[in-house]
């Protein structure tokens, strides 16, 4: 029952907060604050709603200043809301192209300035990411990225796609990582309280100086961080249960 309640005000949410984030997107056409207003839009109602329980440590993410690359773990689809809360100013996203296609979260995702990227084109794919150069030395503005490409689905991170890490050494910008903990796997939306989950940001990892035959290093350093970021996390709900 209480399943069934919850899904059908998300729907009613999300619904709700498209149209408003188009109308905000409308006022402000592909300003790239957009991502961080409409993704609190969906994120603060959502997390009353599903019953999730959030615990930050994100101030290095929200204080950092510079344009930088944010990498973040994807487990569903959930992640909208999750980490809506915390995308920092002027920050676009880079999604795949057929987003555009979804009522009300399409039009409001592209109307915020956010990268489409048609992954099925891989020669397509590749120049809209290396586009993405002078945004980043340019205009004052960060890019998020699911660094997998796809949902895990809480079965632990999968290979890092590459497109991330050559835009932040093309245009010599630092990476930051965020991490959440496995929630995917662990939600009861038929209780109350569905789920614990740990949000961690850590420290920025510079790509100054660095040219693409160090790509492979810098991926794995990159990874093994994250990884063990979410372990930690994951390790500590454990105990807490």
């Amino acid at each position: 029952m209480l399943y069934s309640l919850r899904m059908l005000l998300m729907s009613v949410h999300f619904v709700v907060a498209g149209m408003i984030g188009i109308l905000i997107g409308l006022c402000r056409p592909f300003n790239p604050d957009n991502s961080r207003l409409c993704g609190r839009l969906y994120s603060l109602p959502a997390m009353r709603i599903l019953g999730f329980k959030v615990k930050k440590d994100v101030e290095g993410l929200l204080e950092h200043q510079r344009s930088c690359v944010i990498i973040a773990n994807h487990q569903s689809n959930y992640d909208l809301f999750v980490f809506g809360g915390v995308v920092p100013a002027r920050t676009v996203t880079i999604g795949k192209k057929s987003l555009k296609w979804i009522p009300f979260f399409g039009q409001l995702f592209w109307l915020a300035g956010n990268v489409l990227i048609d992954r099925g084109n891989a020669q397509r794919a590749k120049k809209a990411m290396l586009s993405t150069t002078d945004t980043l030395q340019h205009q004052d503005t960060s890019i998020w990225v699911f660094v997998e490409g796809t949902r895990n689905k809480g079965r632990g991170l999968l290979p890092f796609k590459k497109g991330a890490f050559q835009m932040a050494i093309n245009a010599g910008v630092p990476i930051l990582p965020v991490c959440v903990s496995t929630y995917s796997n662990h939600m009861r939306l038929n209780s109350w309280h569905a789920a614990d989950v740990l949000m961690k940001s850590l420290k920025p990892i510079p790509t100054a100086g660095l040219t693409q035959d160090d790509l492979p290093a810098l991926i794995e350093e990159c990874r093994n961080q994250m990884q063990a970021c979410i372990q930690a996390m994951d390790e500590q709900l454990m105990q807490a249960r």
